[in-house]
């Protein structure tokens, strides 16, 4: 089938045959663009990308013990690398492709096909297509990410590469649709502004299942398993900070005000949070910790992500203030309930994201943002609802699905990899090299 869309007095050509035989989209006649709104798009992206690799690779390196650094590391790198060709080849097209059902995209943009230089109105009128599709690549590559840190220091490297494609096909690309693609979610009027829902909410659900599924490292409870290398766990906060700012302020799709609240918001969000967590970790365990500051920091950016564009900076303050005593608790009651999700990926980013995603119910302002919707302190009660059903959704279908492909790939390929392997550690036992010597 092939479709054609029409810009001013360019025709896209879409469709696979096109993809062999025109021109490609990057490569035909433009119509104007904000020079101003594409740069920031482009350098917004790569602000993300550092937050997956090196950001997130040394954070979660940092966080395990230095007989796994290297897998962890792995883990990062390998996820950007498979997401980006899923993305490429269909994965966009999925996620934000023309509305099939209110459920799913179609397969119109396969392989990138009318996806260049023009302006797509409906995902950003002054910057081009490709540079909305690329940024959003960045997105899809973060959220199977965060998740390995779930499993981490247990699971086949094999299982890692089969999770994360069937994950990125059947679980990240319908979550994207629903809310940013035109899906039923977006319909429904629901607010996401980076990814609170889509990003942080689906990876926490999905931690959890992974957490359950794969089961708790040997000697959890029993042996002391700390952070091998802390200075590694700050360093890769910092980058995950620095790249927030692209993640978050490029949600704006272009150099405007929106783009500077939503930095200004992601900036508050992350002190204070990280202030927040530094006294109730203080107060409960007698001493302030470099991880906790490093944790808070990031569970207020987490927090903050759905809301930034929305909210002004005291509202961002609450958001973080909530976020580094909730997430700090959300950790300590890990512990008792009993599941092993070595890197908190549940108590961090899956409770950071419903904060944050609630809390949008509540403060969200048109007057900040015409594209939003009034929150409840802004005379619309409504919208807290809808929020509240999207959070539901998005965790129960995340949730659900892992837990599914978790079983596929355990009956295929395995999960776990051998005890005495694990005794070993992943990087000798999965990839031969040690990070030490």
């Amino acid at each position: 089938m092939k479709r054609t869309t029409k810009y001013g007095a360019l025709a896209v050509s879409s469709g696979l045959a096109g993809t062999f035989t025109a021109a490609p989209a990057w490569a035909q006649a433009s119509v104007p663009l904000n020079s101003g709104d594409t740069a920031w798009m482009l350098a917004a992206t790569a602000l993300v990308l550092v937050m997956i690799v090196p950001g997130l690779a040394l954070f979660y390196g940092g966080l395990v013990r230095s007989k796994n650094v290297l897998s962890t590391v792995m883990h990062s790198f390998i996820v950007l690398c498979l997401v980006s060709v899923i993305w490429v080849l269909f994965g966009y097209s999925l996620a934000f492709g023309p509305d099939r059902g209110g459920v799913i995209g179609s397969l119109d943009w396969a392989g990138l096909s009318g996806v260049g230089a023009q302006p797509y109105p409906l995902y950003g009128a002054t910057i081009p297509h490709g540079a909305f599709m690329l940024f959003q690549m960045m997105l899809a590559a973060l959220t199977p990410a965060l998740i390995t840190g779930a499993f981490a220091e247990r699971i086949r490297f094999g299982a890692v590469l089969l999770f994360t494609v069937l994950w990125s096909i059947f679980i990240y690309a319908p979550l994207a649709h629903w809310i940013w693609g035109g899906g039923w979610l977006g319909k429904m009027g629901s607010l996401d502004f980076a990814g609170g829902a889509v990003v942080h909410i689906s990876a926490g659900a999905s931690a959890l299942a992974c957490a359950l599924v794969v089961g708790r490292r040997r000697g959890w409870r029993t042996d002391y398993m700390p952070p091998h290398n802390l200075p590694f766990v700050l360093l890769g906060t910092g980058l995950l900070w620095f790249g927030w700012f692209g993640f978050n302020g490029g949600s704006a799709r272009g150099a405007n005000g929106v783009a500077m609240g939503a930095l200004i918001a992601t900036q508050v969000a992350a002190a204070a949070s990280a202030l927040a967590w530094m006294v109730v970790e203080w107060m409960h365990r007698g001493k302030p910790t470099v991880l906790g500051v490093a944790s808070g920091a990031v569970a207020g950016l987490a927090a903050v992500t759905g809301a930034a564009g929305y909210i002004g900076p005291i509202g961002a303050m609450s958001i973080g203030m909530m976020a580094g005593i909730l997430c700090y608790f959300a950790i300590v009651w890990k512990g008792r309930i009993g599941y092993d999700d070595a890197l908190d990926v549940v108590g961090i980013h899956g409770i950071g994201g419903i904060i944050g995603v609630l809390a949008t119910g509540l403060m969200a302002s048109k007057g900040l943002n015409p594209a939003a919707a009034d929150g409840l302190f802004f005379g619309n009660p409504a919208q807290i609802g809808v929020q509240g059903v999207m959070v539901f959704a998005v965790a129960l279908y995340a949730f659900v699905g892992t837990y599914v492909i978790l079983k596929l790939v355990d009956g295929s390929v395995g999960l776990r990899i051998a005890p005495e392997q694990e005794a070993t550690g992943l990087d000798l036992s999965q990839h031969n090299e040690r990070a030490y010597s």
